[in-house]
């Protein structure tokens, strides 16, 4: 006997600073709206009977009329408070909740007071077990399994989400997890600290079926690098222009560089994280130690691939100085586009545990642990000096004479359409961003020295 279908209504909760409300247009820039690709993993594991509706607050507002017969929840830490909101209405309307995510998998006994049912970890394995319990009235509390097996993932639908909402649908992975133990990192402890590949034959299968431009959804792309060099050999034929995430090793091996450029890389967010040597080894990034920064960028773009830099501000060793001799590192690099955070520990994370025990946070509400608030007390300055330097580099970075000055120089070294299709749209959408933050203004009260 086949089950009855049901009606899956799986939401991704925002702030309220983007969140869509009824017959209005999106107002976060579509360049930061990818595919939610584990989103659509959930749909795809899904038994046949259950029918899934993804509805992304980003995108359209949520339906709290629906009828839908089960609403799932996925978020990070910061969408926490507006996913408890929406999980208490609809349990008061006598709708069952599942949460999933990096949050509620972290927090689970915080997060089980607002839901039936809690996915820790991935979901592959356990929402076929969930959605079975739930048909049978027996959801229990939390489902937990071993992490998934990248050999047999689902195919997915992209049909799901709206084509013009986001940056590209064509959005996969290759390979998930980090093995590197980064204090400040939930998605290596997320993943277990392992990496885990899909073989490479079922990477290029699901390639061939996309578009042109082509985003990597991996954590480190390049971590096992024998692995990486096979998948970008293989890839030269298809003709893509990918885009990705990796370590700055990726400059260790010339051969492997080179196969990046080859394949189609057009660019790649690093995680450069800090200038200081003292930042990088109290967070354990010990893959950037003893690094010449410069060589690294000049060596990436001579393989006309372009970076999208991460920076962390906060660290134990940095006093206010930091922000100005970052900038000056950015410029002369000529660092395409810069995600500069503040330093915050998340839950999960070793971070998370020595600061808590240490006694440094002082601002538990998860909305604020969003890169763009100060949650901890600094050791080397004040809350106010992080909150306002972190805001005076963004304001610097992103001004218009600055924005202008790093696209001529990219002529010298990048393709003009990935300077028109991506460093131009990322450099005026941060703007766009940061602005709606408010840290342009922010950033005038910061004194530098």
């Amino acid at each position: 006997m086949n089950p009855k279908k049901v009606k899956f209504l799986l939401i991704n909760p925002t702030s309220p600073l983007w969140r869509v409300k009824a017959n209005q247009r999106p107002v976060n820039s579509g360049v930061f709206r990818f595919s939610m690709l584990p989103s659509l993993y959930v749909a795809a594991s899904m038994p046949d009977y259950v029918e899934t509706k993804i509805v992304d607050e980003d995108v359209e507002p949520v339906d709290f009329n629906t009828d839908a017969d089960l609403i799932g929840i996925s978020f990070m830490t910061f969408n926490a408070p507006r996913a408890y909101e929406i999980a208490d209405i609809f349990r008061s309307k006598g709708k069952t909740v599942i949460f999933g995510g990096y949050h509620p998998t972290f927090m689970s006994e915080e997060a089980i007071q607002h839901a039936d049912s809690i996915c820790l970890g991935e979901a592959e394995n356990n929402v076929p077990r969930m959605m079975e319990d739930f048909m049978a009235g027996n959801l229990k509390p939390f489902y937990q399994n071993e992490l998934v097996d990248l050999e047999n993932l689902p195919a997915v639908d992209r049909n799901l989400l709206k084509n013009n909402a986001y940056l590209t649908l064509n959005a996969m992975q290759a390979t998930r997890g980090c093995y590197h133990h980064c204090e400040f990192c939930s998605v290596a402890a997320f993943n277990r600290y392992k990496i885990r590949k899909r073989p490479i034959e079922k990477v290029l299968e699901e390639l061939k079926g996309l578009g042109r431009y082509v985003l990597f959804m991996d954590d480190n792309i390049i971590l096992d690098k024998a692995y990486a060099k096979a998948l970008f050999k293989a890839m030269i034929p298809y003709n893509k222009r990918w885009f990705s995430q990796c370590g700055m090793d990726i400059t260790d091996d010339d051969e492997l560089l080179d196969l990046a450029a080859r394949s189609g890389c057009g660019g790649l967010f690093i995680g450069f994280e800090s200038l200081s040597q003292d930042s990088l080894s109290d967070w354990k990034k010990h893959c950037n130690r003893k690094r010449n920064y410069l060589e690294v960028v000049k060596k990436i773009h001579q393989a006309g691939i372009g970076i999208f830099a991460g920076f962390v501000f906060g660290g134990d060793n940095e006093g206010p100085d930091v922000f100005r001799n970052t900038l000056d590192f950015l410029l002369e690099a000529n660092i395409e586009v810069l995600q500069a955070t503040r330093l915050t520990p998340f839950p999960g994370t070793p971070l998370f545990e020595k600061m808590k025990k240490g006694k440094r946070i002082f601002d538990t509400d998860w909305s604020h642990y969003d890169f763009f608030h100060v949650v901890f007390q600094p050791n080397n300055m004040n809350p106010e000096e992080l909150h306002t330097g972190t805001a005076w580099l963004q304001k610097q970075f992103y001004s218009n004479k600055n924005i202008i000055r790093r696209i001529l120089k990219a002529t010298h070294y990048y393709k003009p359409e990935l300077i028109m299709r991506v460093v131009a749209p990322m450099n005026f959408g941060y703007r766009h961003k940061l602005k709606a933050y408010n840290a342009f203004q922010l950033g005038t009260s910061f004194s530098y020295g």
